[in-house]
């Protein structure tokens, strides 16, 4: 009982000494703190980024219904997504005989045509940058899309080439002002006049509030001369059905094209592949990020090594008053460890307020993992770099440091 009320006395006795220390030198204590804080903020805001980016993802694909079919031309999904036009590279261009084709797979309950063209939108005193979409009506219940005022064009639009469009909330509000007094007005696009007949409520996806949906018939034409899709989206109501629904999106597709011509996915496939892309992204970011933890470890070793020779005679006193070289390890070692640990925690501190602000417009988020990281790596530099500084203070003989000048 006597040694834990010892040893507990001496850590205590190296705590108050430590942060005396660290008043007494104000200004070198924040500066060893710096590196680590600005280190440990740049892999926590890594891993914060990476959370967010994922985030996001997935609830793009939760917009878009929970068992989605995507076909792209190319043998690959990034291939055909990455240049938003048909037939890249040999892939298939996708027409109005697919869609037909694909309309008679009983498995699938949406076939939607999506083609996607940038262009300057333009009202009569202003213009915004933003994305024709020549859909049709499915895209709508497909993509869980609700008119936050006026209406959707339907069915009936779609079939008689309408030119009725509906606007992203975004690219409303950019050309009106107010996204509500958008609807009854005009757009005009390479030099054709579109009647808006509703916006669309404010979406998390930027392509999605900032496009103009219209009929695809409506495209073809000066926007869409070739007449054909960059992808088809497909949606099955019955999760059991999708397996099924791809096989036979599979074989009616290859009835026209080669194998490698389109590539067919699923959602989960989606995410997965994503997920991967994201993890590997993340990870050599926060392998970046630590290069700077490791210059601000050398950073707290070459103060400890400067408060070692500025407190050499202190040193020598204590040894000379019993201190063993044990005690004089620790003491370095727990001010290194305390330089660390403040730095981290200082780091967690303003990343939380990052995070909170940002994440108003940008799904970021901390986890616990990041919060482990930002402790734990923080006070295992100060350990691995005070350890050095430490042991040369702690091999100082009494008589060699008294007389140490």
């Amino acid at each position: 009982m006597s040694y834990l009320v010892l040893n507990n006395n001496r850590i205590l006795f190296q705590l108050k000494s430590a942060l005396e220390n660290f008043r007494r030198n104000k200004t070198r204590t924040i500066l060893a703190s710096l590196g680590i804080t600005i280190g440990v903020l740049s892999v926590v805001m890594m891993i914060a980024l990476g959370l967010g980016l994922k985030n996001y993802i997935q609830g793009q694909f939760e917009d878009l219904g929970a068992n989605l079919i995507l076909v792209f031309p190319g043998s690959g999904l990034s291939q055909g997504a990455a240049n938003l036009g048909p037939g890249f590279a040999g892939g298939a261009e996708f027409d109005e005989k697919d869609i037909t084709s694909l309309s008679k797979v009983s498995e699938l309950d949406f076939v939607v045509p999506v083609f996607m063209k940038s262009a300057m939108i333009e009202t009569s005193d202003s213009e915004e940058f933003g994305y024709v979409m020549g859909t049709n009506e499915e895209m709508f219940e497909l993509s869980n899309l609700e008119a936050e005022f006026g209406e959707l064009w339907n069915r009936a639009d779609a079939s008689r080439r309408s030119k009725n469009v509906v606007l992203g909330n975004g690219l409303a509000g950019n050309l009106f002002d107010s996204p509500r007094n958008a609807l009854g007005k005009f757009v005009r696009i390479n030099n054709q006049r579109y009647p808006i007949v509703g916006i669309l409520e404010k979406n998390s996806d930027s392509q999605v509030n900032n496009a103009v949906f219209m009929p695809y018939r409506t495209t073809f034409g000066t926007l869409n001369p070739s007449k054909t899709f960059f992808a088809l989206y497909l949606g099955v109501t019955d999760e059991s059905l999708v397996e099924t629904a791809k096989a036979k999106t599979e074989q009616a597709l290859l009835d026209r094209y080669e194998e490698d011509d389109f590539s067919v996915s699923e959602q989960s496939e989606i995410l997965s592949t994503i997920n991967q892309i994201f993890t590997i992204i993340n990870s050599f970011l926060i392998a970046i990020g630590s290069i700077s933890l490791i210059v601000g470890g050398i950073g707290i070793m070459n103060i400890m090594y400067a408060n070692v020779t500025e407190r050499t005679k202190e040193i020598g006193i204590r040894r000379a008053l019993g201190a063993t070289r044990n005690d004089i390890l620790f003491q370095f070692l727990t001010e290194s460890v305390l330089l660390s640990a403040f730095g981290g925690v200082v780091a967690l501190l303003i990343s939380t307020g990052i995070v909170t602000i940002v994440k108003n417009f940008f799904p970021v988020a901390l986890n616990i993992l990041a919060v482990i990281v930002a402790i734990g790596i923080s006070t295992a530099i100060g350990v691995f770099f005070g350890v050095f500084p430490a042991r040369r203070a702690s091999r100082l003989t009494p008589i060699e440091a008294i007389r140490y000048e």
